[in-house]
């Protein structure tokens, strides 16, 4: 069944002449990596490419990626779609994962290509290639790759190889298998200095985001008999602090949260502007708390088991309720707030 996806794939990328790449909204390792790993192979086809960053900015660390400083600025409602046949999507669950700005409509003559893993995805593509138990995207695309006989150069293994390495915890994550290792195991051969990248990767903080750490891990709450961990922080708090919101913080503190026993859902949250609260889930046990279901019955996110997200279109104590009442709902075993 993959066999004749990828085959469509390639002939629908083979015909096309003008292919959009994007990122999706607060762009981590599997997003850019998978995105920057298809504008190489791409661009080796002498395909016109343009590769735009989406909602977010990307972070100084994922910057240093082969191929990142032709990431334009953009998000999906800057570009001409008329100037495109293709849009090959990554990493992306759902249409607002392409932007949150507003509705994502297709125009007809537009060709889409999902490619992606996340449970939550229904597949809204003309293409869809969706590996629901691939714990990450590059993943998915090195399969893809190598079933198409696709030349993995230096660029694109490292490439690949850093956003499997993000969206497994570092390899942590329960979804890592043997196969993730072994494919891993390849790309560093092409990409012997992959040490540097993730070097690179982790080593590249403002002077801000220890504050914002800090400022995060003072305001630590817990609920339901001690059970669920958060901290919330509001927009008032990080302006009197000069400090700005940081995507990769919010995933940080909840994965913080979440390593300590009896804490079983570990949720940050920071508020990013006026009704924009950005939310990040982590759980010590995704088999009973799956943070996937929690993220999604907000109506504004999504993810895996035992890490989510949300981007919730509201003030930060209705966002803070919202999140509580939707825990109690899903595990009523856990008893009062």
């Amino acid at each position: 069944m993959n066999q004749k996806i990828y085959t469509q794939i390639k002939s629908t990328i083979d015909k096309s002449k003008h292919i959009l790449l994007h990122l999706h909204p607060g762009p981590d390792a599997d997003s850019i990596g998978s995105a920057l790993a298809f504008y190489h192979y791409l661009t080796s086809l002498n395909k016109k490419v343009t590769l735009i960053s989406g909602d977010s900015n990307v972070s100084p660390g994922l910057a240093t990626l082969p191929g990142a400083d032709q990431i334009l600025p953009q998000n999906f409602f800057d570009v001409n779609l008329a100037d495109f046949d293709l849009f090959i999507i990554l990493d992306s669950s759902e249409k607002r994962q392409i932007s949150k700005l507003k509705e994502v409509i297709f125009p007809p003559h537009l060709h889409t290509i999902v490619i992606d893993h996340h449970a939550s995805n229904t597949g809204y593509g003309d293409f869809n290639l969706i590996e629901k138990n691939s714990p990450a995207t590059c993943q998915v695309v090195y399969k893809l790759f190598k079933a198409l006989n696709i030349k993995i150069s230096k660029e694109i293994a490292i490439c690949l190889f850093t956003g499997i390495f993000g969206d497994t915890g570092g390899f942590k994550y329960s979804s890592t298998s043997a196969e993730t290792f072994s494919i891993c195991a390849q790309l560093t051969k092409i990409a012997p200095d992959f040490s540097k990248t993730l070097f690179n990767l982790e080593n590249n903080d403002r002077p801000d985001r220890p504050k914002l750490l800090g400022l995060h891990l003072s305001h630590i709450e817990t609920f339901f008999n001690g059970q669920i961990a958060l901290s919330a922080l509001p927009s008032s708090l990080l302006k009197k602090n000069n400090i700005n919101p940081d995507d990769s913080v919010n995933a940080e503190i909840s994965n913080t949260l979440k390593s300590v026993v009896g804490w079983n859902i570990g949720i940050s949250m920071i508020e990013a502007g006026k009704n924009n609260v950005k939310v990040s889930f982590r759980t010590r046990d995704p088999n009973v708390f799956d943070v996937s279901k929690i993220a999604t019955a907000t109506g504004y996110g999504g993810g895996h088991k035992a890490a989510a997200g949300a981007s919730l279109p509201m003030s930060l104590s209705k966002a803070k309720q919202l999140l509580l009442e939707t825990i109690s709902r899903f595990h009523p075993e856990l008893g009062n707030i």
